[in-house]
């Protein structure tokens, strides 16, 4: 009686890149790449690779392609915030900006490490010379003067930052389109019939997306053939408590027979949600007596009484920038410091 063999193994095919190359007519390195998030690859080509390496149930060894590409696949999102801050004062607009970072940073490819970071002894960076990240991208309150120091003295040692609006000028950096947004709102609030408009404010504040605005804002007034006015704001209180004392002192110089005003453009919603507050205080009416304009579009505004108009940063693109400007850093490549695209969301603050 014959004496029954053992079935033979049946051997699996490894899919590899090659296979996946193929399959969607490009290069292997193509492949390597799009799969990789790097932006030198078209939306188009990305798409046509992915659906490819979906339909050969291709995965890549990211172990493997650590190892042989000396790169983790992550990057370090700090947040600066002001020295013994409570995370929940801080700036919302900052966990909207972070949101579109780490959803950026995962459609190209990347993990995120996320760090809030504020007193001197907590500030730390060494993502790349502990190998948890290859880049930083730092955002977060320009008032924290030690934290951005501390930043900059890493990127003079070879580290790979891009930074959202920083302080200083020498710094890999992306920003709104601040003067264009202020004068987006001085023509909206004089469409609608405003005439004595005034700007909340600071010429000298850390914050240097505040003078762009004021800026923009005063370029915006002279076009009209309107004169600028400034209301600075106070240091040393939070942005909400700034709006509050501007404001009142405004209403109180027009008490006393001081120049008049019936708009306010404020450089940040937080501050224009403050002034709203002591408006509505003294009677004053928003927006029949005062129209109001903020900037920044947080959520917290559109929840308002009156819902507040702002001027709103694209944050998907302000992700996407922050997240292909590190990578191209990444890789070399060069790149010129970019403007985020904005645009005025009208609401019940400035519509007489």
């Amino acid at each position: 009686m014959p004496v029954p063999t053992a079935p033979r193994p049946v051997r699996i095919h490894r899919v590899t890149s090659f296979d996946v190359a193929a399959e969607a007519g490009v290069s292997q390195s193509t492949v390597s790449r799009a799969l990789a998030g790097d932006p030198v690859v078209s939306e188009a080509t990305r798409s046509r690779v992915h659906a490819a390496a979906a339909k050969l149930n291709y995965h890549v060894d990211e172990n493997a392609a650590r190892l042989r590409t000396g790169k983790t696949g992550t990057l370090a999102v700090v947040v600066i915030c002001r020295a013994g801050e409570n995370l929940k004062d801080f700036n919302p607009f900052y966990y909207s900006l972070l949101g579109s970072i780490c959803a950026a940073a995962s459609r190209r490819g990347h993990e995120t490490l996320v760090s809030f970071q504020d007193l001197p002894e907590r500030l730390w960076g060494l993502y790349q010379e502990q190998r948890k990240a290859d880049g930083m991208i730092v955002i977060g309150t320009s008032e924290n003067r030690e934290a951005w120091d501390y930043f900059r003295g890493l990127t003079a040692r070879g580290a790979h930052m891009v930074c959202w609006g920083a302080p200083h000028d020498d710094l890999d950096w992306i920003r709104s389109d601040n003067r264009a947004g202020a004068a987006l709102a001085v023509e909206h609030l004089a469409a609608s019939g405003y005439a004595q408009i005034v700007c909340i404010a600071s010429e000298t504040s850390p914050q240097r997306q505040f003078k762009e605005r004021y800026d923009g804002y005063a370029d915006a007034c002279r076009a009209l053939g309107r004169e600028p006015r400034l209301v600075a704001i106070e240091k040393g209180f939070s942005r909400e408590e700034q709006g509050r004392r501007a404001a009142a002192a405004l209403i109180a110089q027009s008490a006393q027979g001081g120049e008049p005003f019936d708009a306010i453009f404020a450089v940040c919603d937080e501050i224009a949600l403050g002034a709203m507050h002591v408006l509505r205080e003294h009677g004053v009416s928003v927006p029949g007596d005062v129209g109001v304009v903020g900037f920044d579009g947080i959520r917290a505004g559109a929840h308002a009484s009156p819902p507040l108009s702002t001027i709103e940063p694209d944050f998907e693109a302000a992700g996407l920038l922050l997240v292909d400007r590190l990578l191209n850093v990444l890789a070399a490549r060069p790149g010129e410091t970019e403007r985020v695209p904005v645009t005025l969301v009208q609401r019940g603050s400035s519509l007489r």
